[in-house]
């Protein structure tokens, strides 16, 4: 489903998900949690990883470093695997690249699968349709995934607003 017909009325909750949840997603959580909180919507927001390797770690430190940079807090967040669950508790399930949207798709209950897009589906100013992984590169990388992150952000809160 494009993001451009769907229907966003009655959505409060929003689980962003990678791989493990220790760069991308916990980013995505940050910043629209943040931006969420400025337009005064009190939304559940989660972030998960469809890998188990990093359960309980914090945001990787250069994630937090860039995100803090701009004012983004990483407080309290810890990475957790997606649970099945997860279909149910959350209204829109957004991936942050390809692999982990088919992962997805292989672990949702059939009926829930159409909660399950791609969070660069709402982005403006980007030609990407995924979030790259910034993990084994330098800062520049992960300024440009919180580039993404905010552009898909305000493009998911036009939606919601």
């Amino acid at each position: 489903m494009s993001a451009n017909n769907l229907n966003l009325k009655g959505i409060d909750s929003v689980l962003f998900v990678c791989m493990g949840n220790i760069c991308r997603s916990p980013t995505a959580e940050a910043v629209f949690r943040h931006k969420a909180t400025k337009y005064g919507l009190a939304l559940k927001v989660d972030s998960a990883g469809t890998v188990g390797a990093h359960v309980r770690e914090k945001p990787d430190h250069r994630s937090q470093k860039a995100g803090l940079e701009r004012g983004y807090s990483f407080n309290g967040i810890k990475a957790r695997k997606v649970l099945t669950r997860d279909f149910e508790d959350f209204d829109l399930i957004l991936a942050m690249d390809n692999e982990n949207l088919n992962d997805l798709f292989d672990i949702a209950p059939n009926h829930l699968q159409n909660k399950v897009m791609l969070f660069l589906d709402f982005a403006h100013n980007y030609e990407e349709s995924e979030v790259p992984d910034p993990y084994y590169g330098g800062a520049n990388g992960f300024r440009f995934v919180l580039d993404l992150i905010e552009d898909a952000s305000d493009g998911l809160l036009e939606k919601l607003l």
